[in-house]
């Protein structure tokens, strides 16, 4: 008995190493991605800036919230979590915008 259990152990702990190999993988996509859409929103911050547009957008953070929350709800993640999320990633944009506004003197 002792050895099955070893066993399965081992079976276990390789299993586990490779979920985390997919988590892994998966929070590299994720950096990816971000890193793609602040390179989007850096281009938004500048057009902004040349304009005098305001860095911040409230009626479209209003409406990506919602469309995020339901995206959330169709792929069975917390809609609030989500809203979280994107909370925190649009405050940051809004930073990057600010400063953008700033160096062009606006």
């Amino acid at each position: 008995m002792g050895e099955n259990r070893e066993r399965e152990m081992e079976d276990a702990l390789a299993q586990l190493h490779s979920i985390r190999q997919s988590i892994d993988n998966i929070d590299a996509a994720v950096i990816h991605m971000l890193a793609e859409r602040f390179k989007f929103t850096q281009q938004v911050g500048a057009l902004k800036a040349e304009h005098g547009l305001p860095p911040a957008d409230p009626e479209r953070e209003k409406e990506q919230i919602q469309r995020l929350r339901a995206l959330a709800e169709e792929s069975h993640l917390d809609p609030a979590f989500a809203e979280k999320f994107l909370t925190f990633i649009v405050a940051e944009v809004i930073h990057h915008h600010e400063r953008i506004a700033g160096e062009n003197g606006r």
